[in-house]
């Protein structure tokens, strides 16, 4: 059984397949009910408005049938063991859908049995199926990713983690992430995605926006406070604010064609203004939507046989 744990486990070739197909699918009202007669389980233990429904519509799109399970919901919470929980599941389900907020580990003693896919749809350090949304975004708004640099601004959370791991399996595609100092992408996931990319990964972590002195194709924020996760300092957000995207920020940082790009929750006013999340660069909401068509591209690679 395949599952989409980390984007290190696929190989250049699977991500830009994974990506063509979730732009084949916004093409489409009418997909091809590949997942009928197969069963989706999609267990959430932390909030999630976007990724839940986008994975639940997936999977009625292409035919499946779907059970969701809540944070308290599976014997998990009175001692069940998460290899057990993974082997019973894998009678019933063929692709558990898993957002834990917490080491991947995790999903992958679901997965230890081999009788259950399972994807990723959050964990600590990564969130792979946001970074194939980016990435289907980009390419219909471009065509290649061949030749383009995406800007990272903000926290080196696990969107970012994800759009770096990504980075290295695309070739001639550039990614410059810009964060307060302290709340960076840490070196071993920068050396990670370095491996990835055969010492060619694309990747350039800075500290100071005014270094970034180019046009670039697309600017991306997320919002500073993950998932509710508190900052040691309480000072936090004086340590951001001049990484907020501005109208006028974003103006000089772009090209005729330069877009924006946020994964939501936005938190209006703090890293993104209204102008810049509503205006005519804004593709926050197609990039939205593509979280629903890459989550049917993953169903599909995980069922096909």
């Amino acid at each position: 059984m395949k599952s989409l744990l980390s984007l290190t486990e696929l190989d250049a070739g699977t991500l830009a397949g994974l990506v063509a197909r979730a732009v084949e699918l916004g093409a489409t009202d009418r997909p091809e009910q590949t997942l009928a007669g197969k069963s989706v389980g999609i267990y959430f233990r932390r909030s999630s408005t976007r990724t839940r429904t986008a994975f639940w519509s997936a999977a009625a799109r292409l035919g499946a049938h779907t059970i969701g399970y809540g944070p308290d919901e599976l014997q998990l919470v009175t001692g069940e063991s998460l290899e057990d929980t993974g082997r019973v599941l894998g009678n019933y389900l063929d692709i558990l859908v898993a957002r834990t907020n917490d080491d991947v580990e995790e999903m992958r003693l679901l997965a230890r049995s081999g009788a259950l896919s399972v994807v990723n749809a959050l964990s600590t350090d990564e969130h792979p199926t946001q970074a194939l949304a980016d990435l289907a975004l980009l390419t219909e708004e471009f065509g290649s990713l061949a030749g383009r640099e995406l800007l990272y601004v903000g926290e080196g959370n696990s969107t970012a983690a994800a759009l770096a791991l990504a980075t290295a399996l695309v070739p001639d595609f550039r990614l410059t992430v810009v964060t307060p100092a302290g709340y960076g992408l840490p070196d071993e996931l920068l050396a990670r995605a370095d491996k990835l990319g055969d010492g060619a990964a694309g990747v350039q972590q800075l500290h100071d926006l005014a270094a970034v002195d180019r046009q670039v194709d697309a600017v991306y924020t997320a919002r500073w406070q993950t998932m509710g996760v508190q900052k040691e300092n309480a000072d936090w957000r004086a340590d951001f604010l001049p990484y907020r995207v501005t109208s006028d920020l974003l103006e000089r940082l772009s090209a005729p064609h330069t877009i924006f790009l946020h994964d939501l929750p936005a938190m209006r006013g703090e890293e993104v203004v209204d102008e810049v999340l509503d205006g005519p660069r804004s593709r926050a909401w197609r990039q939205a939507f593509h979280k629903m068509t890459s989550a049917m591209a993953v169903l599909e690679w995980c069922a096909a046989e």
